[in-house]
């Protein structure tokens, strides 16, 4: 039989003093000399370990950093977060995650959560802000960092995916693609669904290609291979440009199965530069946008921000453009 778990409120039954007595001792409050050796004494008897998690929560300051993440298999999410965690306990704090496995609902219901449980800042990765996130911002009383989308009215640290964009677009057009399909995602998430594309249309357009075929999927290999397969039933580009380099994968894949060389027939750009892009032959043409960077700077804006420092309200993360060997130059 398990023996029950002391508790302050028994260690300050067995010393024949208040609750609070206990509480003012770990918390290093006066006590009575005679009544500090008496509590000491049960401590060292019964071995006791306070709960420093729930001392914290009532205390001013905490130590803890509430972070909500969408999912914790994303590759990009999953960089950014590790290069967080370990600023954050090089700083002296302990990051608290919740996946929400994006459960929008859930997302909110976490922040809230967060707020409640007195964190000392909370950090949001973002796929999607609603008007119901905007609204919750501006009530929680702790600084609040969004990672991966603009927040308007608010701090957020984001990817330059304009830029990023732009400058695929102007290398597809060197290349001298014309048949060109933009395989994209739902514009509810900002950054990837419309920034992004919106960069790549502009870099196409600034070198007189107008005509690009849009189409839309999700970030799952397994859908996209589907509207892949559909889009290849009923025309060939030159050159598919994906908005992730998840989406560039499952079309490789598929194109692969239908027997269709890339770079020879079909080209492909991605976005994400994870480290598989550049282990298939061909490698992946791709832009890696710096995820550790991301991680830290959010890590230090927070930091700022808890100790009342000025930040800015929107800092771009860099990348690098890595031309692999899926674009083939169009004669």
């Amino acid at each position: 039989m398990k023996e029950k778990k002391l508790t302050m409120k028994d260690i300050a039954q067995m010393a024949g003093v208040g609750k609070t007595t206990v509480s003012r001792y770990f918390n290093g409050g006066y006590v009575k000399d005679e009544t500090r050796e008496k509590i000491k004494k049960i401590i060292d008897k019964y071995h006791y370990q306070p709960n420093t998690f729930a001392q914290s929560l009532k205390a001013k300051e905490t130590k803890i950093i509430g972070i909500i993440a969408p999912t914790l298999t994303s590759t990009t999410s999953s960089r950014m977060m590790s290069s967080l965690d370990l600023y954050l306990k090089k700083e002296g704090y302990t990051p608290l995650i919740i996946n929400t496995n994006h459960n929008q609902l859930e997302e909110l219901r976490a922040i809230e959560k967060m707020w409640r449980m007195n964190v000392d800042g909370i950090v949001l990765v973002a796929t999607e802000l609603t008007m119901a996130h905007r609204t919750l911002a501006k009530k929680i009383d702790v600084p609040f960092v969004v990672l991966g989308q603009k927040m308007d009215d608010g701090i957020s640290i984001i990817n330059d995916d304009y830029e990023a964009g732009y400058e695929v677009g102007i290398y597809a057009a060197k290349m001298n693609h014309h048949h060109i399909v933009y395989l994209g995602v739902n514009g509810k998430d900002e950054a990837v669904g419309y920034t992004r594309k919106k960069g790549v249309l502009d870099g196409l357009k600034e070198k007189g290609i107008e005509q690009v075929k849009t189409v839309e999927t999700d970030f799952t290999f397994e859908n996209t291979r589907k509207v892949v397969r559909g889009l290849i039933k009923r025309e060939l580009p030159s050159l598919i440009i994906c908005a992730t380099d998840n989406i560039a994968l499952a079309t490789f894949k598929e194109l692969k199965e239908a027997n269709i060389k890339v770079p020879e027939t079909v080209s492909l750009i991605g976005f994400g530069g994870y480290e598989i892009s550049q282990m298939i032959t061909p490698t992946l043409c791709t832009i890696r946008f710096d995820n550790e960077q991301a991680g830290m700077i959010t890590g230090q804006t927070l930091i700022k921000l808890i100790k009342n420092e000025n930040v800015e309200a929107t800092q771009k993360i860099h990348y690098q453009f890595i031309k692999g060997a899926s674009v083939f130059l169009q004669q």
